[in-house]
């Protein structure tokens, strides 16, 4: 199981993608704002109409965590330079987000750990 953080400022959308990540078997997290808290995220899904949401994605996407961008407006050039997963635009079927979803985390689970540098002595 998968913890999915959801960046949605709308509760109905935000129920929705809840619902969504629930019957695929992962745990989603709610993004209450402010600072996140990236251990044990696995992915995101991301409304990037507010500046508090991109940063979020920035933090995540800084450590190699996948994030889905979801949107009523075509990506611009600060979403695509965070290389999403996926940008799905609203309204979008369900089995959309939940394809682009389970090939995120698949991806993810495959990729090598990242290098990390020898600490010095």
């Amino acid at each position: 199981m998968a913890r999915i953080l959801i960046c949605e400022p709308h509760d109905d959308i935000n129920a929705l993608l809840e619902l969504v990540v629930r019957r695929l078997g992962h745990e989603p997290v709610a993004f209450l704002g402010g600072e996140v808290d990236h251990i044990g995220i696995d992915a995101a899904v991301v409304e990037p109409g507010e500046s508090a949401a991109l940063k979020v994605a920035r933090g995540l996407r800084a450590k190699d965590v996948p994030v889905l961008f979801t949107s009523i407006y075509p990506p611009d050039n600060e979403v695509l330079a965070l290389e999403p997963a996926a940008y799905l635009v609203k309204p979008f079927p369900l089995y959309a987000l939940e394809r682009a979803l389970q090939q995120a985390l698949a991806v993810a689970a495959a990729a090598p750990p990242p290098v990390r540098a020898a600490a010095a002595l």
